[in-house]
């Protein structure tokens, strides 16, 4: 049987055909079990819609939407968005590997006292890379746990000595359609663009990430350095990084300019906000069925909500 696909579908949209296959497997053996009297009462729960009563409870207390455990490294691996190398999901592992990761060079320029320009392994050197497990959000309503590898941002930029002038950091992902192919389409403006307010720069959840699961990083995650802002969608995590640049006026990042009013500069995770297209109250976690609460900024409230203080979240999205 031919099944055609409406053009109107993204392929984000399309469930993750192994995870297609694993949930008829789940309802496979819990109909067998069912059929056998031998099934156990939260079995079949887990099969079927919760009531408003269960959901309202498990939103109250966040911890009760289940722990934090890492997602697994193939999931992680391969399962991306990182549209150089591909749109579909598994594109980003399928093309990396015409993508060079050593040498890399990442400049940093600008309002700053001391530019330069520094090689992966030298800023390694100089930063040694620590362990982040954080959350990671996606605009489009999944969710993943990745322990990265990686160094505060604002260590380097504390080092490149910011002027007074400096309010906000520009990034700038590698432009080279003979590694990346996805930028041989006009699907966004290239190179890809991000930005951030300087405060939001030097917090110290905002890493740059050089490895993940205690290796480098992978070229569909990023290779060979990526931004890393947990408590933002993950659009906002620009990958194989070629320079950082310190800026007076606030920089336009790319999602910005091809779909402005669906995507701000700012980003930050806010479930009252949905996207024009679906809710961002929920998520699912990449490997899990059922849907989650999305929490503001993404649950690191306690540490970034005070950089926003007297603004509309509505509005600077």
């Amino acid at each position: 049987m031919l099944v055609r696909r409406p053009p109107d579908i993204r392929s984000d949209e399309i469930t993750d055909e192994r995870l297609y296959h694993s949930r008829r497997e789940f309802i496979r053996a819990a109909a067998g079990v069912a059929a056998g009297g031998l099934v156990a009462p939260g079995l079949l729960a887990a099969c079927q819609p919760g009531t408003e009563r269960d959901a309202a409870d498990r939103d109250a207390d966040p911890a009760a939407q289940g722990p934090d455990e890492p997602t697994p490294f193939e999931d992680v691996t391969g399962y991306n968005n990182f549209y150089e190398l591909g749109t579909d999901k598994r594109d980003p592992a399928r093309n990396g590997g015409a993508l060079r990761v050593r040498p890399w060079t990442v400049k940093v320029e600008g309002e700053v006292g001391k530019p330069g320009q520094y090689e992966v392994d030298e800023l390694v050197r100089l930063f040694p890379p620590q362990e982040r497990v954080y959350r990671m959000r996606c605009v489009e309503a999944w969710s993943m746990v990745i322990p990265w590898l990686g160094f505060p941002l604002g260590d380097l930029l504390k080092r490149v000595e910011p002027t007074s002038r400096a309010r906000f950091v520009e990034f700038t992902t590698l432009l080279d359609p003979t590694q990346l192919p996805g930028q041989r389409r006009n699907v966004l403006a290239w190179p890809y663009l991000e930005g951030l307010r300087l405060d939001e720069a030097m917090h110290p959840l905002t890493i740059l990430a050089v490895g993940l699961y205690g290796k480098n990083l992978l070229a569909q995650n990023g290779a060979a350095i990526r931004l890393v802002v947990p408590w933002k969608y993950g659009f906002k995590g620009i990958k194989s990084i070629v320079r950082i640049r310190l800026v007076r006026e606030r920089p336009m990042n790319t999602w910005q300019l091809s779909a402005p009013d669906e995507y701000g500069f700012y980003a930050n995770v806010n479930p009252e906000v949905d996207h024009p297209r679906w809710s961002q109250k929920r998520e699912r976690r990449i490997g899990e069925f059922r849907h989650r609460r999305t929490l503001p900024f993404n649950g690191y409230g306690g540490q970034v909500a005070s950089l926003y203080a007297g603004m509309d979240l509505r509005v600077n999205f």
